[in-house]
C-alpha cells in the first residue's frame, strides 16, 4: 500500500530514500560532510516538493528558483563553513528558515490518507513561529532550567542531614581522625544545577601539618599532568612514619588518594547503621556499591519496595585537600591507574570567574551555561558534554565578546553553537585555566560525529535545541 501511494504522489517515495541516506551520511562523511549534504539534500526534497505540489503556474519559477538558491550553498567548503558559518550561510539559511517557519504557520491541507495533527503539536509550532529566538530562551530557562526554590531546599536539608550524621559517626567513632569541618558543595549550593535538584557533594577536609606534608603540582611530577598532583611526604629522616595520622595511607613516600577512599569507604559506606538513620530522617538512605567514589542515594519513604514517583537525590562523599587556592580531591576515577595522584578540582576557580564576570557587567553568563547545562542533558546526542567544558566555552568566550547582557542571550546562545562546532572539529576545548588540558579528550569519535551533527542542523534553527 506504501509504495502505491508512493508511486502515486511521486514526491514521497524519492524523500524516504533521501531521508535514509541523509540519517547514515555522518558515518560515512563526518560531520563536515554529512552538514554539506544535509544542507543540499534539505534544498533538494523543497526542489522536488515543489514540483509535485499543485501550485499556481505564476509562483512555481519563483519557488524553483529559492530551491536552487539553496543548492548553492553545497559549493561552500567545509573550511568555510567551519571558520565563517554565520557569514557563509547567514542570507541564504536565513531565507530557508523563514520559509520552513512560514509552512509551520501555515494550515496544511490534509487528505484522507493523513492523519490529522495532534493540539500539543500544533500548539507546538504555532509557538516556534511567534516567539523569537530571545523570547524562546526566556521561556526554557524559566520553565526546563531553574529548579523551583522548595525542591532546592528539601534536597539542601536532605544532604545538611546526611553530613551531620556522618561527621558525627566519625567523631566518635574516630576521635583521632584530623577533619575539618564538613560542608556542601558543588552546583546545587552554588546554584548552577539545573532541570532537577538530584545531586550534592559533602566536601570533607582532610587536616595536614604543613612542616610534613607538600602539594605537588601536576608537572612536576613523574605524570606530568597538569590536574594530576601528588601529596608528598617530608622529612622522614627527622619525622619517622608515625607522625602524622595519615602516615598510614602512604604509598612510596606519598599520600595515597585510592587508600583514603578505600578508608572512608569500610569506615562510613560499610559501618554506619543506614537503615537506623533512614527510620530517623524518614527516608530511604543506603550506599551505592560498585559505583566510582563514595555515594548515596536517598529516596522519599523508609520502604525500598514501596512505589516512588519522586527522584532520588544522589550524595557524592568527597575528600579533598585545600592549601590557598588549591583543592585536591580524592577520585580515583579521575586519577587511575595512579593510585597516588589526587584530582586538581577546577570547578572553584571556574565558578568564581563566571561570577566576577557577570558582577562587573551584570551579565547573563551564569544564566547561559545554565541554559547550555539543560540543553546537553535533555538532548540525548548531546549528553555527553558535561559542565567543565560548557563553563570554559564561556569563559574562552568572555574574552573576545563584551556583550552580556539580557538583551544579547539569543545572540550569544547562536555563537556558543558556533564555537562548539569549531571545537568538535578540532577535537579540542583547552582549559581556561590550564590550556595544556583537552576538556573534550574523554569523548569517543562516534560521540563527536552525534553531536557535531546536531549542532550543524542548530546551525539556522537553533530553537530544535529548545524543544
Amino acid at each position: 500500500m506504501y509504495f502505491k501511494a508512493s508511486r502515486r504522489r511521486g514526491e514521497y517515495g524519492v524523500s524516504v530514500v533521501i531521508d535514509f541516506l541523509l540519517s547514515n551520511a555522518r558515518l560515512v562523511l563526518g560531520v563536515g560532510g554529512a552538514a554539506i549534504l544535509g544542507i543540499a539534500t534539505l534544498a533538494l526534497k523543497r526542489l522536488i516538493e515543489h514540483a509535485g505540489r499543485a501550485a499556481d503556474d505564476k509562483k512555481v519559477e519563483q519557488k524553483m528558483a529559492e530551491s536552487w538558491e539553496e543548492l548553492n550553498l553545497v559549493s561552500a567548503s567545509p573550511t568555510l563553513i567551519k571558520k565563517g558559518i554565520e557569514g557563509a550561510t547567514r542570507e541564504p539559511v536565513a531565507k530557508a528558515a523563514r520559509q520552513k517557519k512560514g509552512d509551520l504557520c501555515q494550515q496544511p491541507q490534509m487528505t484522507s490518507l493523513e492523519l490529522q495533527p495532534q493540539p500539543e503539536s500544533k500548539s507546538t509550532r504555532l509557538q516556534l513561529c511567534v516567539l523569537s529566538l530571545q523570547e524562546r530562551l526566556q521561556q526554557y530557562y524559566h520553565t526546563r532550567v531553574v529548579l523551583p526554590p522548595q525542591e532546592v531546599r528539601q534536597a539542601q536539608a536532605l544532604a545538611l542531614d546526611i553530613c551531620t550524621e556522618i561527621q558525627g559517626f566519625l567523631r566518635s567513632r574516630n576521635p583521632d581522625m584530623p577533619l575539618g569541618e564538613m560542608s556542601l558543595g558543588g552546583s546545587l549550593l552554588d546554584d548552577l544545577q539545573v532541570v532537577g535538584a538530584d545531586h550534592a557533594c559533602l566536601l570533607v577536609p582532610l587536616q595536614l601539618e604543613a612542616s610534613l606534608w607538600r602539594l605537588v603540582p601536576g608537572e612536576e611530577t613523574l605524570l606530568t599532568h597538569p590536574l594530576h598532583w601528588m601529596v608528598r611526604r617530608l622529612n622522614l629522616e627527622y619525622f619517622p612514619r608515625g607522625q602524622s595520622y595519615w602516615d598510614r595511607y602512604l604509598v612510596g613516600g606519598y599520600l595515597s588518594s585510592d587508600a583514603v577512599v578505600n578508608m572512608f569507604n569500610k569506615v562510613v559506606m560499610e559501618t554506619v547503621n543506614w537503615p537506623s538513620i533512614s527510620g530517623t530522617m524518614d527516608c530511604l538512605v543506603r550506599p551505592l556499591p560498585g559505583q566510582p567514589g563514595l555515594r548515596l542515594e536517598i529516596r522519599p519513604g523508609n520502604d525500598l519496595r514501596a512505589p516512588c514517583s519522586d527522584q532520588p537525590l544522589f550524595i557524592s562523599m568527597l575528600p579533598l585537600l585545600r592549601a590557598e587556592d588549591v583543592v585536591l580531591t580524592a577520585q580515583p576515577e579521575l586519577t587511575s591507574p595512579w593510585v597516588n595522584a589526587w584530582h586538581l578540582s577546577l570547578y572553584p576557580w571556574e565558578t568564581r570567574r563566571l561570577a566576577q564576570l557577570d558582577a562587573a557587567d551584570d551579565g547573563c553568563r551564569r544564566r547561559m551555561v545554565k541554559i547550555l547545562k539543560a540543553v546537553c542533558r535533555l538532548n540525548p546526542a548531546l549528553r555527553p558534554l558535561r559542565a567543565a567544558p560548557l563553563a570554559n566555552l564561556i569563559l574562552q568566550l568572555s574574552d573576545s565578546e563584551s556583550d552580556w547582557t539580557e538583551a544579547s542571550l539569543g545572540a550569544r546562545f547562536q555563537q556558543c553553537i558556533t564555537e562548539l562546532i569549531g571545537y568538535l572539529e578540532q577535537g579540542v576545548l583547552h582549559s581556561y585555566f590550564k590550556p595544556a588540558v583537552n576538556l573534550l579528550s574523554s569523548l569517543s569519535e562516534d560521540q563527536v560525529d552525534q553531536m557535531g551533527f546536531m549542532l550543524y542542523c542548530a546551525v539556522s534553527e537553533p530553537e530544535i535545541l529548545l524543544i
